[in-house]
């Protein structure tokens, strides 16, 4: 009898044990779902699609540290943004997760590319870019409304983006990325920057690269210095400016200096008081950027960010430098997928062709044009 009792006290505590243990798995699951789903923001960046991992034979190959990497793709361009995801995934064995930040005319269309077979491993999240968030902050010309591209200004918001990461990658659409992302990734950043971007005049390359292009390499190209507020910042005309098509942010240093509130600050003024420059060398985007990182911001390896491949259709640099790049950078009017430019072979390398056909390459008929 005393056997028995406590074989059945030696059950009892094996059971009341496993309960315990599976009331915490089932908290542990509950909080996790909490978490993934509630991604919902106040400036209207909504997560629509997930692919939370790679099949298993991949995930053994490559290391487990996310890499953050965000990149805007508008239904215009998005076999650019095509091109750039498929290279950067190539070229890699790191676990990238790619943000597609988009509007909402153009999930389905991005969602059913990302499927075919090339891209279909491919980690990512799909989030719908609300361009109300602009809204008193960019000034709409009202006989151009269409010259407004919102998904430009996406990477000002990357904590929102990235709620989760310390880290993140931000690169244009028009790129192509030639080493392992992770090399880019660690770039070093002094303390108290947020972020690193590459100078316009930190080679001679690139310095080359933009002769004859003005003032487009340094501060007066982008700022109105006639103008009180922009004297009053006290910042050197001649500073050389930087690119913002690609960076690498640390988000936690972003947050606790609010650059994201800097920033509207600053497009805010501009529409009240017209504070960028009336010959603006580049994006709308840059100025606001140049303001708040003045001084205050890391530099990238050059040649991971090998630009002005899109400022001419001539080849302004030879074919041994653009096979040792790290990443090109089709910046400029002439895009490898629109018409013709510099080394749009290379970048039709890593080229997916749209299913649906929508998106088609019209570089050839662009030569075939200008050679009439």
């Amino acid at each position: 009898f005393l056997f028995f009792s406590v074989n059945i006290s030696i059950l009892i505590v094996a059971v009341v044990i496993f309960l315990l243990v599976l009331h915490h798995n089932f908290l542990g699951l509950s909080d996790f779902l909490k978490r993934e789903l509630s991604d919902s923001n106040p400036v209207g960046l909504q997560p629509i699609d997930f692919i939370p991992a790679v099949p298993q034979r991949l995930a053994d190959e490559r290391n487990d540290k996310e890499i953050s990497v965000v990149i805007a793709a508008s239904d215009e361009r998005l076999g650019g943004a095509i091109a750039a995801m498929n290279s950067i995934y190539f070229h890699t064995k790191s676990n990238v997760v790619f943000y597609i930040v988009t509007l909402n005319d153009t999930v389905d269309h991005l969602r059913l590319w990302l499927s075919s077979t090339a891209l279909k491993n491919l980690q990512y999240r799909i989030l719908d870019f609300d361009p109300r968030v602009l809204e008193g902050k960019v000034q709409v010309d009202p006989q151009k409304p269409d010259t407004l591209k919102p998904l430009t200004f996406a990477r000002f918001y990357l904590p929102t983006l990235v709620p989760h990461a310390e880290k993140a990658i931000y690169v244009d659409d028009d790129v192509i990325v030639q080493d392992d992302i992770l090399e880019l990734y660690n770039t070093p950043l002094k303390p108290g920057h947020a972020a690193a971007f590459s100078d316009d005049c930190d080679s001679t390359t690139n310095k080359v690269a933009v002769r004859g292009a003005g003032n487009q390499y340094n501060y007066i190209g982008f700022l109105d210095y006639k103008k009180e507020t922009i004297r009053k910042l006290a910042m050197k005309a001649n500073t050389c400016s930087f690119n913002p098509g690609v960076f690498v942010a640390n988000l936690t240093e972003w947050k606790l200096q609010n650059i994201t509130k800097q920033l509207e600050k600053w497009m805010a003024l501009n529409v009240a008081e017209e504070l960028y420059s009336r010959t603006l060398a580049g994006s709308i985007t840059t100025p606001p950027l140049l303001i708040v990182f003045y001084k205050q911001h890391s530099s990238i390896d050059p040649m991971w960010n090998v630009r002005h491949l899109g400022s001419s259709a001539a080849k302004r640099y030879s074919p041994q430098f653009v096979k040792a790049a790290k990443l090109l950078h089709w910046n400029g009017h002439f895009k490898p997928w629109g018409r013709t430019a510099s080394y749009a072979e290379v970048w039709e390398k890593w080229y997916v062709p749209d299913p649906t056909g929508k998106f088609s390459l019209i570089r050839r008929h662009s030569e075939a044009y200008e050679a009439k």
